[in-house]
């Protein structure tokens, strides 16, 4: 599956979800925050690619960082058959989890 996604100015994207498989992605205009289970969010620019293993894997974060323009970016999501391709994450799990978060490095 692909989709052009965007994310309007200020925009703090989805909230924390997993995928059925892998996704690969390209930052067309803009720059968003990333956060991915087990890692620091960390900002992704025009021009940068970026993927997650999917599967149990949280992602956490997909943000706009631009306070004054969208963001937009193209995914190509590979599907694992019969299972919907975004599960969203329980407030339970989010809360368990909570502890192993890793901050974003000081800018």
């Amino acid at each position: 599956m692909v989709r052009l996604l965007e994310l309007p100015p200020g925009d703090p994207g989805i909230a924390p979800h997993r995928h059925s498989g892998p996704v690969f992605g390209y930052m067309l205009e803009g720059e968003m925050l990333f956060e991915l289970e087990g890692e620091a969010p960390y900002p992704i620019k025009a021009g940068e690619a970026f993927w997650e293993p999917g599967g149990d894997v949280i992602h956490y974060t997909v943000a706009n960082l631009l306070a004054d323009r969208a963001s937009r970016f193209v995914v190509v999501m590979l599907c694992a058959p019969g299972v919907e391709m975004i599960t969203m994450v329980d407030d339970e799990e989010l809360a368990a989890k909570a502890s192993e978060r890793i901050p974003a490095p000081a800018r």
